[in-house]
């Protein structure tokens, strides 16, 4: 059993920065992710894409604000539970809950927040009637463990960033990766493009454009793809592989939460927005993009705002009947769980003569 003081059910950048703000009131975090590492849509959709309305920032790639969250708020030694999809919740007679996930990890706490943005993403899977006999036997839609593709075999499909991205990863990792895509165009970052076009040329990836998989071959193991190229005569033919990785991106959805018992509108939960993000159900907030009130803009920096406000409900909670009393970091410093400590220098007292 896993237990804390909140429990922030997303890591993307208003999870992060939940943990920073509820460092600050001296409580802990624990965050669960049904993605296999931090950050949100910022890592797994558009890494290397800028942002422009995060303040002081006239421009950040998306990936980097999440490293930069990630660096301010780790002095409060958050937990993370990554990989894994929030899928029950029960409230004890105590008022407090244990989330349990869809492998079994079970975490307690007084506060939940959930903070799932647009919700937990599902793949996009491609059109093979038999791609499901395959999951988990060959196909995957996500790379957890790069190792596990050394010296094999690998097919990946799709066009943008992550399987471009992938492709000049596991290049070095795999003893040949093919690259498919229905279009000759890319859309990613250049530099991917590129590379991508470096590797090809240097013989350590195979690109096929325009083309598509429109079959998978085996028998308990994959072995191969049936693969459909249309260039000025369509033709299919077999492509042996050890493994295929479609990447076509997530679909957003709100998933198992959509069952707790929260009132929800248009795909997001409604909470109260007039004082602290609470949704219907005490002790379970929601910010950032997976919550809906009167006014509600989808946006980062106004996710970061409403961490700010539920953290201090959330004290109020765990703390019934304590006065905390709201000190400007600039002035009271910033005390790490780790033991270390920001602070504005000390003014220097001289008289003058």
């Amino acid at each position: 059993m896993i237990k804390t003081d909140i429990l922030i059910i997303g890591a993307g950048p208003t999870g992060l920065f939940t943990v920073f703000e509820a460092g600050l009131l001296k409580l802990k975090c624990h965050l669960i992710d049904a993605l296999p590492q931090i950050g949100g849509q910022c890592s797994e959709l558009y890494p290397k894409k800028p942002i422009y309305d995060i303040p002081a920032y006239p421009e950040i790639l998306a990936g980097d604000l999440t490293d930069k969250l990630m660096e301010q708020c780790k002095q409060f030694e958050p937990g993370f539970t990554l990989g894994e999809r929030a899928e029950t919740i029960d409230k004890l007679e105590d008022g407090t809950f244990i989330v349990t996930t869809n492998k079994g990890t079970k975490h307690h706490a007084p506060v939940v927040a959930i903070a799932g943005g647009l919700g937990s993403f599902e793949p996009r899977k491609p059109l093979i009637h038999n791609i499901a006999d395959f999951e988990d036997k060959g196909v995957e839609y996500m790379i957890k463990e790069p190792e596990m593709y050394r010296n094999k075999k690998v097919v990946i499909a799709g066009g943008g960033d992550s399987a471009l991205d992938w492709a000049i990863f596991l290049s070095d990792v795999a003893k040949k990766v093919t690259l498919i895509h229905r279009r000759n165009e890319f859309r990613g970052h250049l530099d991917s493009v590129e590379k991508v076009q470096e590797l090809k040329t240097a013989g350590k990836i195979d690109l096929i454009t325009p083309a598509e998989v429109v079959g998978i071959l085996g028998d308990d193991q994959l072995s191969g793809v049936v693969v459909s190229q249309a260039d000025h005569i369509e033709k299919e033919f077999e492509l042996e592989c050890d493994h295929f990785i479609p990447l076509f991106g997530l679909s957003p959805k709100l998933g198992p939460i959509a069952n707790w018992g929260l009132e929800i509108e248009k795909n997001a939960i409604k909470v109260n927005n007039a004082l602290d993000y609470q949704t219907n159900i005490p002790g379970i907030f929601a910010i950032g993009d997976v919550n809906t009130y009167p006014g509600k803009l989808k946006l980062i920096l106004c996710g970061f705002h409403e961490a700010t406000l539920m953290c201090q409900a959330a004290y109020q909670i765990i703390n019934p009947g304590k006065r905390y009393v709201l000190k400007y970091t600039t002035v009271a410093g910033v005390n790490g769980f780790d033991g270390t400590r920001k602070e504005a220098p000390k003014a220097v007292v001289k008289k003058i003569e």
